[in-house]
């Protein structure tokens, strides 16, 4: 089993996509890697040498932040939105989308479930007596 970047790679997978498995490496960003150290995009990750798996290793080491650091580093970067107090982090801040998409409807992934008690659902029903 190949362990990246504290990262079991799994091992039936072809190494170009197992190396999508750490957070902060894409597919285009894993066959760059794999083309630089010449190693076939066939190969599955239990073929893997401990040579191979120990270049893999050092290069993304060298080149790219990923895992923990990565997260870090996008965290201390919204609060810093936040603390300037930003068009940006005002919506990081209240849970709203960042990106200019339309919340009247959808955004129900950043804006949760639908609440209960909407204003059609508190209207009372005329009763005819």
């Amino acid at each position: 089993m190949a362990r990246i970047s504290g990262i079991n790679l799994p091992d039936n997978k072809r190494i170009e996509y197992a190396l999508t498995y750490v957070y902060g490496i894409g597919l285009k960003t894993s066959q760059d890697i794999l083309n630089l150290l010449r190693i076939n995009f066939d190969k599955r990750a239990k073929d893997l040498t401990n040579d191979e798996i120990k270049s893999i290793q050092q290069e993304i080491n060298n080149k790219y932040l990923t895992e923990g650091d990565l997260r870090k580093e996008i965290t201390l970067n919204i609060k810093r939105l936040q603390e300037i107090g930003c068009y940006r982090g005002l919506r990081h801040k209240k849970g709203l989308p960042v990106r200019g998409q339309r919340t009247k409807t959808n955004a129900r992934t950043r804006k949760g479930p639908r609440k209960a008690g909407s204003a059609i659902a508190l209207k009372k029903k005329v009763t005819k007596k």
